[in-house]
């Protein structure tokens, strides 16, 4: 009877030892992986993508930047200027005589930029309107009156154009014009060529009171 007894003593002792191994290999499993785990970054730095928004891009060079504008713009002054004091005659493009669409087209000629002929309407639906922080800068096309007149932008100040009682005169932006003022528009540069040259003496400006205005 004994021997029986120790023998199961023995047998339980065995399985005790199996399964006590058993629960400390789980352990130490759950250990490792929980070491592992613990070891991942939690808040990892986000990766940044390119930037896409308008406010990320660096910004575009404008025309008004480029040295291409430096060379029209002196050019197309120079060509106004040499039109002051020449009369005002209606469908006449010059030398002597202009209206104020043909002021406008012989002008921007003479500085290499080269467009169709036609009246200030026209020039309004041919080309692109100007953002409202250019709408005065130099080089611009203000249109007057229910787009029955058009001139060129000097500065805020003022424009050049042929006027129909005064010839090509330059006129500041008093309250008489931009009373009247309809928009502006700015014609591309992309066609721009070399200048050509004339041989008009550039005038001094003549300057008109608001108490001549009148086109």
């Amino acid at each position: 009877m004994f021997p029986r007894l120790l023998a199961a003593c023995f047998a339980l002792a065995i399985v005790g030892g199996a399964s006590a191994q058993t629960n400390d290999l789980d352990v130490r499993a759950r250990s490792v992986l929980t070491n592992e785990i613990s070891l991942k970054p939690i808040d990892a730095e986000p990766v940044r993508l390119p930037p896409t928004t308008i406010a990320e891009r660096a910004p575009l060079a404008t025309s008004a930047d480029a040295p291409l504008f430096n060379v029209f713009r002196s050019a197309l002054n120079a060509a106004m200027s040499a039109r002051v004091g020449a009369f005002y005659h209606y469908g006449s493009t010059g030398p002597d005589a202009f209206d104020c669409s043909g002021f406008v087209w012989s002008s921007f000629q003479e500085a290499g930029l080269k467009f169709q002929r036609g009246p200030a309407r026209s020039y309004w639906a041919q080309f692109q309107p100007v953002p409202d922080a250019e709408q005065f800068k130099f080089g611009t096309l203000v249109f007057f009156s229910g787009l029955s007149h058009v001139g060129i932008v000097v500065d805020e100040h003022g424009f050049y154009h042929s006027a129909r009682h005064h010839g090509v005169v330059y006129s500041p932006f008093n309250d008489y014009w931009l009373s009247r003022i309809d928009g502006f528009r700015r014609v591309p540069l992309d066609a721009l060529q070399a200048p050509t040259v004339t041989a008009r003496t550039p005038a001094k400006p003549a300057v008109i009171t608001p108490a001549m205005e009148e086109r």
